[in-house]
C-alpha cells in the first residue's frame, strides 16, 4: 500500500511545511511518462521511509497556484523541505532520492 499522499493548494501548508518530519514533494503531471516511471519508486521509498519522511505529490495541472508559486518548468520536479522550509531540488532518480532521504533522516 502506498504511503504516498495527494495534497493540494488547500493543504499544502498542514501537509508540507508543518510537517513534523523531512517531506518530499514531487511536482507531477498525469500525462507525463517520467512522472509515470517514477512513481513506483516513489511509492517504494514513502514506505522505507515511513514515520521518517515523507513523499506527497501535486498535479501540477490541478494545482497551477503550487505550480508558480514553486517556479515549476518541467516534470517531475521534486523538492525537498524540512522544519518549513525548501531545501532543495532533487534530481528524480531513485538512487539520488534515497540517498538525500537517508541523509535528513539521520541528521
Amino acid at each position: 500500500m502506498s504511503q504516498v499522499t495527494h495534497v493540494t493548494t488547500s493543504n499544502f501548508d498542514q501537509e508540507v511545511l508543518k510537517s513534523p518530519t523531512p517531506v518530499l514533494v514531487d511536482f507531477y503531471a498525469t500525462w507525463c511518462p517520467p512522472c509515470k516511471m517514477l512513481a513506483p519508486h516513489l511509492d517504494r521509498l514513502a514506505q522505507e521511509f515511513n514515520g521518517r519522511a515523507r513523499i506527497v505529490k501535486v498535479n501540477v495541472d490541478e494545482e497551477p497556484q503550487l505550480a508558480m508559486q514553486y517556479k515549476i518548468q518541467h516534470v517531475p520536479t521534486l523538492i525537498l523541505f524540512d522544519e518549513g522550509k525548501q531545501l532543495d531540488h532533487v534530481e528524480p532518480n531513485p538512487p539520488t532520492i534515497h540517498y538525500r532521504l537517508a541523509g535528513l533522516c539521520m541528521a
